[in-house]
């Protein structure tokens, strides 16, 4: 477990592109926490860090955006999945297959069904104003 402090948006999208050259084909990022957090931050700062050159926002009503970079990145929105059937429609499986890096919001909506290896991230408000804790877990830290 890693423990990040940001606190704004700048910072948020500095640490994700240092955090992205960690990342590897086939690499699933699951990230957690409310409405304004700063998970779409995160993941903009996340395609920057892997040379894309398309705008980044959230896939609310999309489900889903593909974006370029050094390994193509797939951007998932949970946020109405309620079932294994809306997942499946996704087709966040397939995506899985295709070995880019997929990075999901709301986690919490499909944790059950995510693959093993994935890297959790929980973004929680903290006491003070603008700052964000994002803890992260990977599977060298949860075994």
């Amino acid at each position: 477990m890693k423990t990040w402090i940001s606190t704004c948006t700048d910072e948020t999208e500095r640490f994700a592109r240092q955090f992205a050259q960690t990342l590897k084909p086939g690499s699933v990022i699951a990230l957690y926490g409310g409405l304004g957090r700063g998970k779409t931050a995160f993941v903009r700062g996340l395609a920057r860090g892997l040379h894309s050159t398309s705008e980044v926002s959230s896939p609310t009503f999309a489900l889903v955006h593909e974006y370029d970079g050094d390994m193509p990145i797939f951007h998932f929105d949970m946020y109405r999945i309620q079932s294994l059937d809306d997942l499946y429609s996704t087709g966040f499986f397939d995506y899985l297959e295709m070995r880019g890096v997929v990075v999901i919001e709301w986690s919490e909506n499909v944790a059950q069904y995510l693959p093993d290896g994935v890297v959790e991230i929980h973004i929680d408000l903290t006491d003070r104003e603008n700052e964000r804790r994002f803890t992260i877990y990977d599977e060298d830290s949860c075994g």
